[in-house]
């Protein structure tokens, strides 16, 4: 690509962004990756129903095999998801849990059962369970937090393939059919408190990207798609992290965002090397980064808060004070929720609980800070932005839907008998929500 000259370079960007947001394209008719077309957990099309129940507005509703967390992806009629699905074997368990600190309520979950790793496919019309396969059977290597699962990082898909991430389980490719076509065993991560894992794999071009960051030897590693093999990998300074990366082009150069505790680093995606890094969040990052109009934000919430705006236009080197440092903002950041960018606003959650803060995006100024969104306490899923609202989903299966705008309003709250770790997806005019026990499609033609 050609260099422009950074204001005009950095116009014409702002006007495709912009022009993105505002239309639908066809990539927003799928949902191929962990938190949608534009990594903003915008969807740029649809409208799904506003209130809905167990009675009203279910299309189908599918019992779905073991426990998995990750977030479904979509590719024209074919939900996939991730599981992991005890069996009746059992086996001696190998504690070997990392070290650190946590709250009592975050104790972790073991188990003596060996597991089958499964990637299912979900019929988008019916409900169906299309295909079931099982990439691995074992033990599950350690204990997973007593809210996370074994399968707990969200697929992804160019539309062509499947790859399938279950951290120290394996990394798979698999075809629309089922067939693994290739595997990789990337050894064994040690995490915080044996917190379990939850990064998702990236898709970009012809590679795919794996963030690592863990208690032992953390790594960033960029795989050949077609064949699995190693590219590049870097090591990382870091600690326990469930961030997934953020791969964007600017000027020329693709590169990929990571959060973490100690840094935020931009690495280049063809070399591996730093092009810019900043000083880092709290502990335990987990939301990802978001990008939008020249703008990257990183925010954590464990003990403490932390919510940078980067400038890329300024962003080189060790950026750390500098004016590539739009503004910061250090209240009611989010622990596990990721936020929504959306019509030049951020929306984000307080920890794990139910209050919603809204700012403008461009300057850091509140439109509202610290809403109560009644009936959820306690919730570990992303929110949705779609058609000028927010689906807000906590764990006790209860939905709030928030106006779009710089006013708190909200527009209704809905209730179903599940509980949900994995976030909101939409594809058209339905709404897909995965449960504990359910996948539901929530439509206006459902009864």
């Amino acid at each position: 690509m050609k260099r422009l000259g950074s204001g005009l370079f950095v116009s014409l960007l702002t006007t495709c962004i912009m022009s993105a947001q505002s239309a639908p394209s066809a990539e927003g008719m799928n949902w191929l990756q962990w938190r949608g077309e534009f990594n903003t957990g915008f969807a740029p099309a649809g409208n799904p129903p506003l209130t809905w129940d167990e009675h009203t507005h279910v299309k189908w509703k599918t019992e779905t095999p073991g426990v998995g967390h990750a977030t479904p992806i979509i590719k024209g009629d074919q939900i996939i998801l991730l599981s992991a699905v005890p069996t009746d074997q059992k086996a001696d368990i190998q504690d070997t849990g990392g070290e650190g600190e946590g709250n009592e309520w975050m104790s972790p979950s073991s188990t003596e059962y060996i597991h089958r790793f499964e990637v299912i496919s979900i019929d988008r019309q019916s409900g169906a369970i299309q295909w079931q396969t099982t990439v691995r059977e074992e033990l599950p290597f350690s204990s997973t937090h007593q809210f996370g699962s074994w399968a707990s990082g969200s697929p992804a898909t160019d539309g062509e393939k499947i790859y399938a991430y279950f951290g120290s389980h394996g990394l798979y490719c698999l075809d629309f059919q089922g067939n693994i076509l290739w595997e990789r065993d990337l050894g064994r991560m040690e995490k915080v408190m044996s917190f379990g894992e939850g990064s998702s794999p990236v898709v970009y071009g012809d590679r795919l990207i794996v963030l690592r960051d863990h208690q032992g030897e953390s790594n960033l590693m960029v795989l050949d798609k077609a064949s699995g093999q190693t590219i590049w990998e870097v090591p990382r300074d870091e600690v326990s992290s469930w961030s997934t990366p953020l791969v964007i082009e600017r000027g020329g150069t693709v590169q990929v965002i990571t959060s973490a505790t100690n840094k935020v680093r931009s690495y280049d995606l063809d070399s591996g090397e730093v092009i810019w890094e900043g000083s880092g969040l709290t502990r335990n990052v987990i939301p990802s980064p978001v990008y939008a109009n020249g703008m990257v934000y990183v925010m954590s919430g464990y003990r403490g808060n932390a919510l940078i705006a980067i400038d890329l236009a300024r962003a080189e080197g060790d950026i750390t004070g500098s004016g590539a440092i739009v503004f910061t903002f250090d209240q009611n950041t989010p622990y596990t929720p990721g936020p929504v960018l959306m019509g030049g606003k951020l929306y984000f959650l307080k920890a794990n609980n139910g209050y919603l803060t809204c700012l403008d995006a461009g300057n850091g100024s509140p439109h509202y800070t610290n809403q109560k969104l009644e009936g959820i306490n306690e919730i570990f899923t992303s929110p949705l932005g779609v058609e000028g609202r927010l689906y807000v989903m906590g764990t006790n299966g209860t939905a709030v839907v928030v106006r779009h705008g710089e006013q708190f309003e909200v527009l209704a709250s809905n209730q179903l008998d599940d509980r949900f770790f994995a976030s909101p997806v939409v594809v058209g005019d339905e709404l897909y929500l995965r449960g504990e026990k359910f996948l539901y499609c929530i439509s206006e033609q459902g009864r």
